[in-house]
Parts: structure tokens; C-alpha cells; sequence
């Protein structure tokens, strides 16, 4: 099976491709992005892969069938449809891309049987995804869409987001029928059995953990707005491309007390900075962000802050796994 990932990232539907554990293996014969930051920790991973730093909208239909693929990979920038930020949809220039795939690629592709594409909730009611669909069914594939977290999948953090499975047709699904959207993992038994608490994300040996620590300022000043989670917590909050920058809305933050004690210290009315910092609250590394996202990483070749920014635009792997496999079943 051969892979085109558009959108690339670091490299998440790549990792989700080895990960689904096929008899049939998925081959990434073409990768393209336009950032270098992601292109360069791509590279890092996947030093083989043919891979292109430009802009999509340079893509013409001769280049993409010269490859011969079946899949098409992606996961298109999601700030047109985000619901924090200005939901300006099509009218956004970061919508330009897609809505040229969309267009001017899909109608156009000889080989392509299955398609796969990841972005916010909230997508699924945006004029781009009415293009989409629309452009599917006038190409002669079947769709199914899903809004999942990996919570479904017992995974302990919270990352809502839309999916879109396609196939050409005479190529069927036995799941759900079209138009409506599946929104819990009914359709699979699979769960991920390694990522069930926090504890079993945490990188604590041999890592110097200090630089992590949240500052004394911040503490004071966000410690009632902050989603605190300790080993035995079995969720967490979705982290965003702000997170170790900004505290709200962000993403948990890790203590290493027990979870009563964290109650003690945090439902106090006032509380002091003393007691504050007894909880040693801390930023989670990317790393272990990386974990909760079971992305197979233990370093970035990038600073902390960019492994932030790159993570927080990425995937969790395991769920796009398990819906490869249900897309190539």
C-alpha cells in the first residue's frame, strides 16, 4: 500500500501507518509540509522517506499520480475551525491548501482508494468539509466520520477530534451509514493498555526535571485554574501548541503528591507560596507529551518551546491506527 502524507508534521499518520500492525504494509513513498521546524524533526524520524518542504497549493494532480498511491494521509491546519479562534473557515488563507486538494487533487487521482483526515471538532459543521464530501461523492467514494478522543480508546487524556474515513467505491464499510457521526469506538475492541494513568507517562530518571517547575509568579497567580494530575490520575487535558508558555487552557500539569494532598493544598482559600510549592507542580517534557500522544519519541533535535508547538499540532497516533485499520479492513 502506498502512503502520501500531506500535512506531514513530525510525522504522526507515519507512525500511526507502522503502528496499525497490518498484514499489509503501508509504504510513505511521498511526505510534504511547508514548515521547516516540523520538516527538520520529520527528517529526524524518518530520514528515508521522501520527503518535500513546499507549499501544497504547488501540488499538481501529474506529481501526486506519478507515485501511484492508494492512500492519501492528512491532517490539515486546524485554525480555521477552531472554536477559540476566529472560525473564519474557508475565508482563511491556512484553508487555502486543503480546499486545493479538495479541488484540484482528489477528482484528479488515478490510484487513490482510501483517504484518511484528522482535524478539531468542529470541522464537521464548516463549508470546507461540505466541499469535501461533496468532492467525494462526485469522485465515487463512500465516507464514514467520527468525533473521538483517545479517551475512548482508555487512553488518559482528552483530544476530541474529527475523522474522516473514505473509500472508493465499490469498496464498502461495515459501520454506521453515511452522514451520521460515530462518536465512541463501538466498532473496535482494541484498547491501548499502556498509557492508562499518568504514571505511565512519566520520564522521571536521569532527567533533569527542574527546569520544568512552574514559577513561583504563576503559581500565585493560576493556581486555581490549573488541571493538576498526579501519578494515579487517569485523565488529563488536552495539551495545545502554547503549552509551557501559557497555563490556562493549555494543558494538566504534573504533581507528585497524592491526590489528597493536592485537594488539601489547592481547595484552601488563600493559599500561601510556601504551600503552593510543596505541590512542585511542573510542565510535563515533550517527551512525556509525546507519550500521551503514543508518538514512539524520547528527544526532539529542537528546543522545548518548538516540541511544544509541534506536539500540540499533532495526532495521537494509537487512534489513527485503530482507524487505519478499520479504513484498509
Amino acid at each position: 500500500m502506498r502512503a502520501i502524507e500531506l500535512f506531514s508534521g513530525i510525522g504522526g499518520m507515519h507512525f500511526a501507518a507502522k503502528e496499525c500492525g497490518l498484514d499489509t504494509n503501508i509504504d510513505v513513498v511521498l511526505s510534504v509540509d511547508i514548515n521547516p521546524v516540523a520538516n527538520k524533526v520529520y527528517e529526524h524520524f524518518f530520514p528515508s522517506t521522501n520527503h518535500k518542504e513546499l507549499n501544497i497549493l504547488s501540488l499538481k494532480p501529474e506529481q501526486i499520480n506519478a507515485y501511484n498511491p492508494d492512500i492519501l494521509l492528512m491532517s490539515p491546519p486546524c485554525q480555521p475551525f477552531t472554536r477559540n479562534g476566529l472560525v473564519k473557515d474557508v475565508d482563511d488563507e491556512r484553508a487555502k491548501p486543503l480546499l486545493h486538494i479538495i479541488e484540484n487533487l482528489i477528482p484528479y487521482l488515478q490510484s487513490l482508494r482510501y483517504i484518511l483526515v484528522e482535524n478539531v471538532k468542529g470541522f464537521e459543521c464548516s463549508v470546507a468539509r461540505n466541499k469535501l464530501t461533496t468532492t467525494l461523492n462526485q469522485s465515487g467514494f463512500t465516507f464514514r466520520e467520527f468525533l473521538l478522543s483517545p479517551k475512548h480508546f482508555g487512553i488518559c487524556n482528552s483530544r476530541l477530534r474529527y475523522y474522516l474515513l473514505a473509500k472508493a467505491k465499490p469498496l464498502s464499510f461495515n459501520i454506521a451509514i453515511q452522514n451520521e457521526i460515530v462518536c465512541d469506538n463501538t466498532w473496535d475492541t482494541k484498547l491501548c493498555k499502556s498509557i492508562t494513568k499518568v504514571s505511565d507517562v512519566l520520564c522521571e530518571r536521569g532527567e533533569d526535571l527542574e527546569k520544568y517547575l512552574i514559577r513561583d509568579d504563576l503559581l500565585l497567580k493560576y493556581y486555581k485554574v490549573l488541571d493538576v494530575v498526579t501519578r494515579n490520575s487517569t485523565g488529563s487535558c488536552c495539551f495545545t501548541r502554547s503549552y509551557g508558555t501559557y497555563l490556562r487552557g493549555t494543558g494538566s500539569v504534573f504533581s507528585s503528591l497524592d491526590d489528597q494532598q493536592v485537594k488539601q493544598i489547592t481547595n484552601c482559600e488563600n493559599c500561601d507560596l510556601e504551600s503552593l510549592k510543596n505541590l512542585k507542580l511542573r510542565f510535563f517534557t515533550p517527551a512525556e507529551i509525546a507519550k500521551f500522544m503514543c508518538i514512539p519519541i524520547t528527544n526532539f533535535p529542537v528546543s522545548d518551546k518548538k516540541a511544544y508547538q509541534l506536539l500540540g499540532n499533532s495526532i495521537n497516533v494509537y487512534v489513527v491506527s485503530r482507524l487505519l485499520c478499520l479504513l484498509l479492513s
